[in-house]
C-alpha cells in the first residue's frame, strides 16, 4: 500500500476532504480528521478508532495496525503500517474511522 493510495481511499468516503496538522496530510470528515499520513515517518498512516475496534485491528493483522504511541494510542489512535496493508484492510479501517465521524444527517444545501 502505498500513501497514495491511502489518500485515494480515504478520499472515496463521502463528505472527505483532505488538510493537514502539524506538517502532515490529514483526511477530514465534518472539519475533523478521522485519518492521517507520515507519522512517526512516511512508512505509516494513522487511524482514529475506539480503543475496542483498534483492539481488533491489532488482533486481527498485528503486522499492519498498532497503537499510537502514549495517550492517543489508548483513545484508539491507531498506527498503520502502508507497505503491510492491503486494500480491504486499511479501506475497513479508515470506513470505521470515518463513521465515527460523519455526521449524523446530511449537510442541507442552501
Amino acid at each position: 500500500m502505498s500513501a497514495r493510495r491511502f489518500r485515494q481511499i480515504a478520499l472515496g468516503l463521502p463528505g472527505v476532504v483532505e488538510s493537514s496538522h502539524g506538517g502532515h496530510p490529514d483526511s477530514r470528515v465534518g472539519q475533523k480528521v478521522f485519518a492521517s499520513l507520515g507519522y512517526p515517518d512516511t512508512a505509516w498512516g494513522m487511524v482514529k478508532l475506539t480503543p475496542d475496534e483498534q483492539q481488533v485491528l491489532i488482533e486481527g493483522a498485528p503486522k499492519i495496525f498498532r497503537p499510537v504511541a502514549g495517550g492517543w494510542g489508548k483513545r484508539g489512535c491507531t498506527s498503520v503500517h502502508l507497505a503491510s496493508a492491503d486494500a480491504a484492510s486499511l479501506k475497513s479501517a479508515l470506513t470505521m474511522a470515518w463513521t465515527r465521524l460523519a455526521p449524523k444527517r446530511p449537510a442541507k444545501r442552501a
